[in-house]
């Protein structure tokens, strides 16, 4: 994996949410990046760890579990891809 830049961070983000669950792909673009989407958009602990599996899987970049707690923005996690990324 090469290094992402913060909007190829987030486009990744957003993409593994909505393929995560795809009923609040619509909302994603056009959610303030900053809040706790989820719990705005009411996803669960194993929507979490499947998206955190799928953004491993896809950037290449580990996401420690003890990480979880603290991704949970669409910012937060775009930044940790991005300082992770190699």
């Amino acid at each position: 994996m090469t290094i992402l830049t913060a909007d190829q961070a987030l486009a990744i983000t957003i993409d593994a949410v909505s393929s995560v669950a795809p009923d609040v792909a619509e909302e994603l673009p056009t959610l303030d990046r900053s809040i706790d989407f989820w719990e705005e958009l009411q996803l669960d602990s194993m929507d979490h760890l499947n998206v955190m599996t799928a953004l491993a899987d896809r950037t290449g970049v580990t996401i420690e579990e003890r990480d979880y707690a603290s991704l949970r923005s669409l910012d937060a996690i775009a930044s940790h891809l991005a300082a992770h990324s190699t």
